[in-house]
């Protein structure tokens, strides 16, 4: 993706040189996994309380390299959180409705949202009691290293599925989705969960429709490199790595092959109307 020199989104709260300090700690790595797996991507409706006893109690100082390496990636993301706004805004706009930016909370170990605790352990989110999307940069070298997802336009698939979970808060498919967690159960409600996920990978699709046809900034590379990501942290996938089996039932965000599909049907038509996942098999 080319993105250096380009605007940077001034909604940004940037709390890497803050200590949340309100996680306990002594979980230790298998928890850390846990998480991981679980939460990853987390749809803002997860309470994040669950994640105490997960942060070890102390953070390492970084050294300048890192620190260089970690400014680079929050320039990287304040670009594409720029690009999502003007997408969007152009979209809203199109639509006759004026689109609410959210704001991204960059921060390092822990942090506290509206939605609860945050750490490094529970991966990106969007929280909608607050409206914020949150992320711990380090996130960038799980996705390389853990999940095999190279390349800078995998960590704008993720920031672009966060916003899109902003997105089905500001048409109220959010507020849906509560309603049907206080009528059914754990386990039917699951379902409609997944989708949910689904649809905020269509969502990042249909924004980097039209991030390249509007800023000319995305190639095929980038557009591989997000369908890897989505490969990479596939329900299916992430099972198979914990716990060498499938379960089905406990699904958070979809399959691989359900996550690749629905990125690129976003990308290659642009058509909100063609995002409903909820009514589909797929």
């Amino acid at each position: 993706m080319l993105w250096k020199g380009r605007r940077e989104s001034s909604n940004v709260d940037d709390r890497r040189g803050i200590s949340g300090g309100k996680l306990a700690a002594g979980g230790g790595i298998v928890g850390v996994i846990f998480i991981i797996f679980n939460l990853f991507l987390g749809d803002g409706n997860i309470n994040m309380n669950d994640l105490q006893q997960v942060i070890p109690g102390n953070q390492q100082e970084m050294t300048s390299e890192q620190k260089a390496a970690d400014d680079e990636r929050a320039s990287f993301v304040k670009v594409v959180l720029a690009d999502t706004e003007d997408v969007w805004d152009k979209i809203f706009a199109d639509h006759g409705e004026t689109y609410s930016k959210p704001t991204l909370v960059l921060f390092r170990g822990s942090t506290q949202s509206a939605c609860g605790a945050a750490s490094s352990a529970s991966g990106p989110f969007y929280c909608p009691a607050d409206n914020d999307v949150y992320i711990d940069l380090s996130f960038a070298e799980e996705l390389k290293n853990r999940f095999g997802a190279s390349g800078d336009f995998a960590m704008a698939y993720v920031v672009a599925h966060e916003v899109g979970h902003h997105i089905q808060y500001l048409m109220g498919t959010s507020a849906k989705m509560e309603k049907l967690r206080q009528q059914l159960s754990e386990k039917e409600y699951n379902k409609y969960s997944v989708k949910l996920e689904l649809q905020a990978d269509f969502y990042a699709g249909v924004w980097a429709h039209y991030d390249k046809k509007m800023k000319n900034v995305i190639n095929d590379q980038d557009i591989e490199e997000a369908l890897t990501a989505a490969h990479a942290i596939g329900d299916d996938i992430l099972q198979k790595q914990a716990t060498g089996t499938v379960v089905p039932d406990a699904f958070t965000h979809g399959t691989a092959a359900q996550r690749m599909y629905w990125f690129k049907k976003g990308f290659e038509t642009g058509d909100l109307s063609q995002g409903d996942t909820f009514n589909s098999d797929l």
